[in-house]
């Protein structure tokens, strides 16, 4: 078995590497879809976004990842926020979220959706599609709750031909266990209001094991998927008219690995762009910008320079995402729910 095959069994058994991971984004404050399927359906309209990350660019084998969400509310009440935003006759440019000053009675409603992902790490690749399901429930006037779940299908597959090996029947390729398929099983909550949130989730909760033969014996080597844990937050200050800035942060448990935080500021004008910076804890800082280019269209894009070890070996992370608001009849700009 030669070095790379070597290095990638290695990396997906080992239970403390990167690789048993799941792909995890700089802009999953954009889509916290990504992390918690509490989050289907909160908006007035039909939400999708396709994102590509190119981690550790320069880095032979370093991993690509793509994806594409789509989730829509079912049964909603539109809100009336949205409306009223419209009739007031500002610029665009002064506009900014404001709290509803008419309430009207709040109903649940529910949301459904669905996810695809892709990440190729060198020869391995890991695909995943799920379904979601949300519940929200009013609270209060200004508050709500929404309950998620998505199941879905986890495939690891190995691609031969990028792989070189002395003998070409070698049980870690020929054995059918590299190339597989797993249930997955995410579910998560999430507590929101016009001005703050906050989410748990968790993920790979159906447990699993992945056999590996390196002796030719089944049982000589065995590796559990991790379950991943989410905690994320977020609070919306409105410090002049037509500037919000919203600092947030996202806490990431996968044991035995160490957890993972992440801490952003990101500065909103006019409903329409935005920039934000973020620190994930010993591992990068990242830079990023969007723009709300219509009520159908918005476009993003981040930078990420390692602070790791690795980083003398790369050039640093790109990520692109593309999103569009389908059956947006509120003509929202900005995210009312999930910004």
């Amino acid at each position: 078995m030669n070095k790379l095959l070597a290095l990638g069994l290695v990396l997906l058994v080992a239970s403390q590497t990167v690789a048993q991971q799941k792909p995890q984004y700089t802009q999953y404050t954009l889509n916290n879809y990504l992390l918690n399927p509490a989050i289907t359906g909160i908006e007035d309209y039909a939400d999708v976004k396709l994102g590509t990350r190119h981690q550790w660019s320069g880095l032979e084998g370093a991993p690509v990842s793509y994806y594409a969400t789509f989730h829509m509310p079912i049964m909603k009440d539109m809100n009336p926020a949205a409306k009223a935003q419209r009739s007031r006759v500002l610029p665009k440019e002064a506009t900014t979220k404001k709290k509803p000053t008419t309430y009207r009675r709040i109903r649940p409603h529910h949301g459904l959706g669905a996810m695809a992902m892709s990440t190729a790490t060198g020869p391995l690749k890991r695909s995943s599609l799920n379904l979601s399901y949300a519940y929200h429930q009013p609270l209060s006037r200004t508050l709500r709750v929404a309950a998620g779940v998505a199941p879905g299908v986890t495939q690891y597959s190995l691609d031969p031909n990028q792989v070189r090996v002395i003998n070409p029947n070698d049980p870690a390729i020929m054995d059918g266990r590299v190339n597989e398929a797993k249930f997955d099983l995410n579910m998560g909550l999430w507590l929101y209001s016009y001005n703050y949130y906050l989410g748990v989730a968790g993920t790979q909760l159906v447990p699993s094991k992945r056999e590996f033969l390196s002796s030719g014996q089944a049982d000589d080597s065995s590796g559990k998927l991790q379950q991943h844990y989410f905690v994320t937050g977020g609070y919306r200050l409105d410090v002049a008219p037509g500037l919000a800035l919203i600092p947030s942060v996202m806490v990431k448990v996968a044991q035995p690995s160490p957890v993972s935080v992440d801490a952003t500021l990101k500065a909103i004008y006019g409903d329409r762009i935005w920039a934000a910076a973020s620190y994930r804890h010993n591992e990068s800082v990242a830079a990023m910008a969007g723009i709300n280019i219509s009520y159908l269209l918005d476009l993003s894009y981040s930078y990420d320079a390692s602070t790791s070890p690795l980083g003398s070996s790369n050039t640093g992370s790109h990520e692109v995402v593309l999103g569009f608001k389908l059956r947006n009849t509120s003509r929202v700009l900005c995210p009312q729910w999930a910004w």
